[in-house]
Formats: C-alpha cells, structure tokens, sequence
C-alpha cells in the first residue's frame, strides 16, 4: 500500500507540489504598479492591453467573465459607456460596475484600431476554435505586465487585478468611517 495512503507522509524523493511556490491568495496591486503597467504599454502603443488592463481594473471581474465582454457591453454606437452591466458566469448575478475616463478612452481606442463590429467580443481570439482569448491567455498576459515592470509574475494572477480596485478604495476610507460601517 502507498506510503502516504497510511498516513506515513511523502517518501525522501517525493516532492511536495508545492515547494518554493507561492500558495494562497495572491496580492492586489499596488498603486505604482498599475501606473508603471500604463505607462509601459502606452509607451510599446499596445493598445489592446491597455484596454484590457483598465478594464479589469474597473470591472473587478473574474477572468472568465472579462474575456467573455462583447463589444456592446461597453458601447452604444461610438459612445463607451460610463457604466456597463455584465452577467457573472459563476453566481449567474448582473454586475454593475464605472468605466473611468481612461479606461473609456483605451477601449473606444482598442475598438477603433481593432474595427470591431458591434456583437464582436472586445477581446477576440487569433484562434479559429475561440472566439476570445481564453482565461490561460489572460493569465499569460497578466504575467506579461507584471515582467513588465520587473516584479514577479508568480507573485500576481488574475485576481489580483480584480481585487485591486476595491483594495485601493478600501485604504482611502478613513478607519474610523470602516468602523462604523462594519458595526452597522
């Protein structure tokens, strides 16, 4: 019988799958990290990846969502909406969330350079099988930002682009305003 199956733990040349990695929730990201990003990809003039970052800066969606915005999400005609309302995949619950001035002008930027039509996904796929950039694609470019500016890519995934946001509003509330929200 396996070792481990009675209870006697990983044998001496078994490695636990685990070992060196970062485990657990990984961080939002920090103020000066999302503006090296936007200024590294308005400087490379990646527009698509600008579009993308800010909106999910904005959005705070999960990865399988944000790849799965269409273009008439955002848009009405040549107008990107300052409000946009996207069906959430796992809770199957609308979610309501700003797009910033910036994150508006990337995209109708993106929309423009890309000649998307209105039904189009924002984030379209090269491949002929997807019709958007898959989650694992997301999670590459993700980690493309994070080299970008010479951090970690392990260190950062797609959550912590989603958390970001609220993580930043959260530390510009005063504490004893927190206080008195979280006891009511």
């Amino acid at each position: 019988m396996d070792d481990n199956l009675q209870g006697k733990g990983p044998s001496a040349s078994q490695v636990p799958w685990n070992k060196g990695k970062l485990i657990g929730q990984k961080p939002p990201l920090k103020r000066e990290e999302i503006w090296a990003i936007r200024i590294r990809l308005q400087i490379a003039k990646k527009v698509r990846d600008l579009a993308l970052f800010n909106l999910a800066i904005d959005s705070k969606l999960r990865g399988c969502d944000l790849v799965k915005i269409r273009v008439t999400d955002v848009a009405q005609g040549k107008h990107i909406v300052s409000r946009a309302t996207v069906m959430q995949q796992k809770t199957e619950q609308p979610v309501r969330f700003e797009l910033t001035e910036q994150t508006r002008a990337s995209v109708r930027a993106w929309i423009t350079k890309a000649k998307l039509a209105r039904n189009d996904y924002l984030f379209s796929s090269r491949l002929h099988d997807s019709p958007h950039i898959s989650t694992r694609q997301y999670a590459r470019i993700v980690k493309s930002w994070i080299d970008l500016t010479g951090g970690n890519p392990e260190d950062y995934g797609t959550h912590s682009l989603r958390r970001t946001k609220p993580t930043l509003i959260y530390r510009v509330v005063p504490a004893s305003v927190r206080d008195r929200l979280s006891s009511s």
